[in-house]
């Protein structure tokens, strides 16, 4: 492909922000320099919009650079000066001057806010230079409000000044501002005295000063870490302090947490929580856990972060250089002296590759605790640690029977293996007690059967010793593994129920319409409970939002097992105790009936905000529609009325002939038109319910003339021979009613209208054909909404709820109705319904 074809994407302009604390700092004085300086190397400047507010050193920067002429708007009788960003725009110099970045445009502009003037000079590829002041930060300007006792009404998002390009901090000390001020170089003489006494107190200066330092550092930070991973740089840099503290979710946790934050104060530094996850999801921290400590952490200002590693110390350091930290912060192992021999534990493998992280250890009240009973409650069943205690006694003595039986044949080392199987068999069923217990007793046996001197358990041989030494060390070993394996495998088990467990309540959640109150029924299932309740906490107490089961608890403190999902809701179960082990599964169910709760009452809000939308929708629209249409036969009819009332109007039997019969068809018009309207109000209600039985296209058809002006000019062509179909004779008549009068009235003058019927698959058809000006391609749906009149193209008369109504009527009888193109221009409606047959079949 040739390269010269390739578009070329157009270059972005780059944003030069000065950012202030204050008015007055000096950020239009600094940005003007700046312009001033650009302007001298022959760079194209053009200044957009400049607030001098009075100042004569301002102004004398600003002369000799070419402005661009403000456009005029007028606002509730004011005149505005605003940016003419059009006039900008085709001047296009390579720098724009635009002042006040966070300043709204007078309504009227083309945009709301002046920054996003500015984007749209960036897309042109217009650099430009602008200011802001730190009270009008979005997320500071809460902060600013509680400092100064002002709030800020002109805000700017966060975003927008952080992707600017460059952004200088014009800094000034408070005292030198309020000197500045005091000489009349910021406001006029009548405002210096109110402003030194209130916004411009030495206090308020110093928070503002402070506020825009640390946001321009965490800028800084963030353009340093963002450098960092560009180059992949990974060792620390200590250009700010940071201070991580690593948890376990232990009970030493919340100890850690707090020493760390008194080690961050003292140095100045912002403090991250961090947890490590083990890949294998077969430990870790409960949601009520990670709620727990991501709240302390809050609380101190901490941030919370959780990351997941099968190596704890590289997984913990990965994260530590990857944010820069100076300080790492861990607890002091809770293993004992004989467990650190065989593992050091995470500490000091942290400690040994931390680099140039320094490493605080903080003991605790968990530190160095007893010699723990790893194996205490063993994961085996009760079945095979008794088979392990049997076979502990049964395999020791059988290799002695063995030995005995065939001394002659097998020597000593023979027997030795014979003891050391049988012991591995033990370890393999019962575990390390049967395993240990089976150990010392071929031992025993060894000794006194097979080691010389024979019969005593005297041990002269340092070999024999060693031999007895490493059949123990053999049980422990193996019996360790077995254990081991044993854990992980019931672990993985577990781990697998609870994926499986969550993944239903989860598909439950989303998938069932009342989610809330069948999660609860799956839970008491799950568990084999007699009622699981969710409660929520009101001014009168706890009150029942959803429950599963008879006997439910409404008070936490009645409850088997009470899980808080947050300190207003409540998950209470009835039924039995449930082990701690069931908790995590708990605690994730608790948190999705909370989620589903809400969820459930958004959807509620949200449908009762739509019927009142639709509500609100429908009076507007009723009111605009019928105005008219009840005005003009009404106004008619007082007319009528008022020439037949007139004493001194002397009228002819024609005249009087005439004016009743307008009364009449006003009279009509008006019985029409309340008719639907009531008809549409009662399907909006749901209040309609068919009658349902077999009626003929054609009676139905014949009943329905009687009710349509004009019905000489509609041609039938309707078999009496056609299956019935399945519907209400009076709201089919209706139906029937509405369209031919529609077709009537928008048909072509002159043409007839045609209502045929044929069968259809199991369906039988009416179509009423016209031959008008139809509707636009695309349109035929909405032919149908209510107060539509033929796309509201003419002025028939009608609020456009005939189509309307006998859609709702066809539907509420199990049929369908629906406009195609007549061919030849026009329209054609199509009312289809149930054969009487195919329906009684379907009954059947």
């Amino acid at each position: 492909m040739d390269t010269e074809s390739r578009p070329v994407k157009p270059r972005r302009g780059e944003l030069r922000i000065y950012l202030g604390a204050a008015p007055g700092v000096g950020k239009t004085f600094s940005m003007l320099g700046e312009a001033r300086r650009r302007l001298d190397r022959g760079t194209d400047v053009v200044a957009g919009i400049v607030e001098t507010h009075g100042r004569k050193k301002t102004a004398e920067l600003l002369a000799g650079i070419e402005v661009v002429p403000r456009r005029e708007f007028v606002h509730r009788g004011t005149e505005f000066t605003e940016m003419d960003i059009d006039a900008l725009l085709a001047r296009k110099p390579e720098v724009a001057i635009v002042d006040e970045l966070a300043h709204t445009n007078v309504p009227g502009s083309r945009n709301e806010k002046r920054w996003q003037d500015v984007e749209e000079l960036l897309a042109a590829g217009i650099d430009v230079l602008s200011t802001v002041n730190v009270q009008h930060l979005q997320s500071l300007n809460d902060v600013v409000e509680r400092i100064t006792g002002v709030a800020q009404q002109e805000t700017i998002p966060d975003e927008v000044v952080r992707k600017a390009e460059q952004l200088e901090l014009v800094d000034i000390t408070p005292e030198a501002l309020r000197r500045r001020l005091a000489h009349g170089n910021v406001y006029p003489a009548e405002r210096i005295d109110a402003a030194l006494g209130n916004y411009f107190r030495p206090g308020n200066l110093t928070a503002l000063r402070e506020l825009a330092l640390l946001w321009v550092a965490d800028q800084v930070d963030v353009a340093l870490q963002r450098y960092r991973a560009e180059q992949k740089i990974t060792d620390t840099w200590e250009a700010r302090e940071r201070v991580v503290v690593a948890i376990t979710g232990g009970p030493e946790s919340e100890t850690l947490i707090r020493r760390a934050r008194r080690i961050a104060t003292r140095a100045g530094a912002e403090l991250q929580v961090v947890h490590v996850l083990r890949g294998d999801g077969l430990s870790g921290l409960g949601p009520t856990a990670v709620s727990k400590y991501r709240k302390l952490a809050e609380d101190v200002g901490a941030t919370f972060h959780q990351v997941v590693g099968d190596n704890v110390p590289n997984a913990l350091l990965d994260f530590a250089r990857g944010v820069n930290a100076t300080q790492l912060v861990i607890g002091t192992s809770r293993r004992s002296r004989v467990a650190r021999l065989f593992d050091e534990g995470i500490g000091a493998a942290v400690v040994q590759a931390s680099g140039a992280i320094d490493v605080h250890t903080v003991t605790h009240q968990q530190a160095g605790g007893r010699l723990r009973a790893r194996f205490d409650h063993s994961p085996l069943t009760p079945s095979r640690r008794m088979m392990g205690w049997a076979l502990s006694l049964v395999l020791p003595a059988l290799a002695t029977l063995i030995g005995i039986a065939l001394k002659r044949q097998l020597d000593f080392s023979t027997d030795v293996i014979d003891y050391v199987l049988a012991t591995v068999i033990v370890a393999l069923v019962g575990g390390l007690g049967p395993a240990l217990l089976a150990a010392l007793f071929s031992a025993g046996l060894l000794n006194f059967f097979f080691t010389p001197p024979l019969y005593t358990l005297t041990v002269h041989e340092p070999r024999n010793v060693i031999t007895l030494i490493a059949m123990v060390v053999v049980a422990v070993l193996v019996a360790t593994v077995v254990d081991i394996a044993a854990r992980r495998a019931a672990q993985a088990a577990r781990a697998r129920t609870e994926a499986a467990l969550l993944a239903s309540y989860a598909r439950t959640v989303l998938t069932h319409e009342h989610p809330v109150r069948r999660l609860l029924e799956k839970l008491r299932e799950n568990f084999g409970l007699v009622s699981v309740a969710l409660l929520e906490k009101s001014d009168g107490g706890w009150s029942l939002v959803e429950q599963a089961g008879d006997d439910v608890c409404r008070d936490p403190d009645e409850a088997d097992v009470d899980i808080a999902v947050t300190a207003d809701v409540h998950l209470t179960l009835r039924g039995r105790a449930l082990p701690a082990s069931d908790r995590r599964v708990l605690e994730a169910v608790a948190g999705q009936a909370l989620l589903a709760l809400r969820q459930q009452r958004m959807a509620l809000a949200a449908a009762r905000a739509e019927r009142k939308a639709e509500a609100t929708e429908l009076r507007t629209a009723l009111l605009s529609a019928v105005g008219h249409d009840l005005r003009t036969p009404l106004t008619s009819i007082k007319a009528s009325v008022g020439s037949l009332r007139a004493e001194d109007l002397t009228l002819s039997e024609e005249d009087t002939a005439e004016l009743l019969e307008a009364i009449e068809l006003s009279a009509d018009r008006l019985a029409g038109l309340v008719e639907n309207l009531l008809d549409s109000s009662r399907l909006a209600t749901g209040a309609v319910r068919p009658l349902l039985r077999p009626v003929g296209y054609d009676e139905v058809v014949a009943h329905a003339l009687s009710n349509v002006d004009n019905s000489e000019s509609v041609l039938v062509c309707v078999d009496d021979t056609l299956p019935a179909v399945l519907a209400d004779p009076g709201l089919l008549e209706r139906v029937v009613a509405n369209v031919l009068d529609n077709a009537l009235r928008h048909g072509a003058s002159g043409e007839p209208v045609a209502a045929r019927a044929s069968e259809h698959s199991d369906h039988v058809e009416l179509r009423i054909v016209d031959h008008g000006r139809g509707l636009k391609k695309g349109t035929a749906d909405s032919a149908f909404a209510p107060f539509q009149r033929l796309g509201d193209r003419d002025a028939t008369p009608g609020v456009g709820l005939g189509l309307s109504v006998a859609k709702g009527f066809t539907e509420a009888m199990g049929g369908g109705i629906r406009a195609e193109d007549t061919p030849g221009g026009g329209l054609t409606v199509v009312i289809s319904l149930p054969a009487y047959r195919s329906a009684m079949e379907e009954i059947r």
